[in-house]
């Protein structure tokens, strides 16, 4: 018959756990002091810059159209039906250059109405003249004739004083030669002052009638303008840039019927960030890309208001033109702020605004990392900008941007 034995325990066991326990504490504790290990970054995805001490030309950017510096506008003067087109858009036109032809009878109606009472009027005053010259011939013979009795009443009375003093007559006889002077005297001076008002009153009869005749006039060419403004003519040398309408279609007074371009006077309109165009100044220097040619410029005007986040400013372009520029084409713009000698430059870091301080990734010469710096930033330009501190020339830093490792201050640089 067996007999169960006690079991006998074994320290050695004992001894290696504890062992194996604490080689793996002291593991665990060397391992949470170890800092962890550098994200490696493909060096072919980064950009990199280095920092340079220089001049900064500080610029801004914005992109834009370019715009005729003169459009005229033909607009209707009357209302009526387009009867014909000669122009379309696209076609070169001279200022007598005939665009559309339009009808209207009612405005012909008129004209004919105008000229009937101009002729009228013409008429009116030919008769005016003739009546007025009748009575004026006839009160100048009629004072002429008073003063031939004038003058023969005066012979009178110079014979009667002779016969007179030779009591030739009686004294009553000269009293009545001298007033029979008197009379005639003064009739004579009334028809001449009649004469007078009658010159005085026919001249402004004849300027009244005349100004009606001139009101006329002045209608009967504006009905005249209407007329022959049916043939709507372009007015100035240059391009047809629209003519929005059709054969048939009805045309009110003062509506639009054509803009008319001189595309070799252009200008250029860029939408410049409100935060940005507060240091613009007429006068500044610009240079506007067409994407095949650079044309120089000069700011020319600067809107008060911003719109939508961006600010319209004119540049007047100089020098000859390019052959591909044209109107509404787009085009990116430049506009030269100012210009600061001997300051540190770096390219322009994804995000980085000006006068900021940003965290950046400066390469370790020999080792192929990378650690974060902060670097504080001052004037920025399109695609550079100041460096004022955390950074000495030769420095080259990762322009690109690294928001995923923001949690890391060191990586290390693959390829």
């Amino acid at each position: 018959m067996d007999i169960p034995r006690p079991k006998q325990r074994n320290p050695r066991k004992y001894v290696i756990g504890a062992v194996v326990v604490g080689a793996v504490a002291v593991t665990s504790i060397g391992l949470a002091r170890l800092e962890p290990a550098a994200p490696g970054v493909d060096r072919s995805i980064v950009y990199f810059g280095e920092v340079r001490r220089g001049e900064l030309v500080v610029r801004v950017r914005g992109p834009g159209t370019l715009v005729p510096e003169q459009i005229r506008f033909v607009s209707a003067l009357t209302a009526g039906r387009v009867q014909r087109k000669f122009q379309f858009p696209g076609d070169s036109v001279e200022a007598g250059t005939i665009l559309i032809e339009m009808e209207n009878p009612d405005v012909r109606v008129q004209l004919l109405e105008a000229q009937r009472q101009l002729a009228q009027a013409n008429a009116n005053l030919i008769r005016l003249k003739s009546t007025l010259q009748n009575a004026r011939l006839a009160q100048e013979g009629k004072v002429a004739q008073i003063r031939t009795q004038y003058l023969a009443a005066q012979r009178d009375i110079k014979a009667n004083q002779d016969l007179a003093a030779q009591n030739l007559i009686a004294e009553s006889v000269l009293d009545a030669s001298r007033e029979l002077a008197m009379e005639l005297e003064e009739r004579l001076g009334i028809e001449e002052r009649r004469l007078r008002v009658m010159v005085e009153s026919s001249t402004e009869q004849l300027a009244v009638e005349q100004a009606q005749i001139d009101r006329l006039q002045a209608l009967a060419d504006f009905q005249e303008e209407r007329v022959a403004s049916m043939k709507v003519t372009a007015g100035v040398a240059g391009v047809v840039r629209d003519l929005p309408l059709e054969e048939g279609q009805w045309v009110n007074p003062g509506e639009l019927l054509a803009r008319i371009v001189q595309p070799g006077r252009l200008r250029a309109d860029l939408r410049i960030p409100e935060t940005q165009a507060r240091n613009v100044t007429a006068g500044q220097r610009a240079f506007i890309d067409t994407r095949t040619d650079t044309i120089p410029g000069v700011v020319r005007h600067i809107d008060p208001a911003a719109e939508n986040g961006t600010v319209r400013v004119e540049v007047s372009l100089e020098g000859p033109l390019p052959r591909g520029a044209r109107p509404d084409l787009s085009v990116d713009g430049t506009i030269e702020l100012e210009r600061l000698p001997d300051v540190l430059i770096m390219g322009r870091a994804a995000y980085s605004q000006a006068n900021q301080s940003v965290g950046l990734f400066k390469l370790v010469p020999g080792t192929g990392e990378a650690v974060r710096i902060t670097v504080q930033l001052g004037v920025a330009s399109v695609n550079e900008v100041e460096v004022r501190t955390g950074l000495t020339p030769g420095d080259s830093v990762i322009l690109s941007d690294m928001a995923r490792w923001d949690a890391f201050d060191r990586i290390r640089l693959k390829g």
